[in-house]
């Protein structure tokens, strides 16, 4: 079962949140390592691919990254045997994508720091597309049968 959950204190997600970013996290019962979980959870559906190819052509134009051909759509900014952190900074935001686990359990989270106006209103207009997202992922990674 998908539980909206809260990150648990050992994350190194919490080294980078301050007041005013954006947190969430989805957790599931999970055997898996947090790079199988990620290998597992991250691999988006056709529908997920499609949005985010739209997303990559209509922010192109302003300069904003839409991924390198050949290399991870997230790159690893960190990893432990407990936690895998993927992301990137950009000019409008910097985004992590933690999964951490715990106790049995596997975390996803994803923090966000709007640097701007124009970082609030795409976190905004994206959001629901997130959370779809994120809970179809962390669905992926439930290992409890």
């Amino acid at each position: 079962m998908i539980l909206t959950d809260t990150l648990p204190s050992a994350s190194s997600l919490w080294s980078l949140h301050q007041p005013g970013d954006f947190l969430d996290c989805y957790s599931v019962a999970s055997i898996l390592s947090p790079r199988e979980a990620a290998t597992r959870g991250l691999t988006l559906p056709p529908w997920a691919r499609g949005l985010l190819a739209l997303r990559n052509a209509i922010v192109h134009p302003f300069g904003l990254k839409t991924g390198e051909p050949g290399q991870p759509l997230f790159p690893t900014c960190h990893e432990s045997a407990d936690e895998l952190v993927l992301g990137t900074d950009d000019r409008h935001l910097d985004f992590r994508i933690g999964v951490f686990r715990q106790e049995g359990r596997i975390y996803l989270s994803t923090w966000v720091r709007p640097h701007n106006l124009w970082g609030r209103a795409y976190l905004a207009c994206v959001m629901p597309f997130h959370i779809l997202i994120s809970r179809g992922a962390v669905a992926r990674m439930d290992t409890s049968g």
